[in-house]
């Protein structure tokens, strides 16, 4: 799984996205996701979007505060 942040929004590009169902839980408007980056467990909102070609992106809007 690969991903990309910029600030306070993470995108992550699901592979092989019709092998998976974690993301399914974020479509339409999405839901609260809980991630572990750089150490640190982070709250935020995530949404997932299907492209015309079958590409899966999830975009993540995380909560202010980083848990230790």
């Amino acid at each position: 799984m690969a991903y990309q942040r910029k600030g306070d929004i993470v995108t992550i590009a699901v592979a092989f996205p019709d092998a998976k169902n974690w993301w399914r839980n974020f479509t339409g408007d999405g839901g609260p996701i809980s991630l572990q980056l750089e150490g640190s467990d982070r709250e935020g909102h995530a949404v997932a979007q299907r492209g015309d070609k079958g590409r899966v992106l999830v975009t993540v809007r995380l909560n202010d505060t980083p848990r230790p």
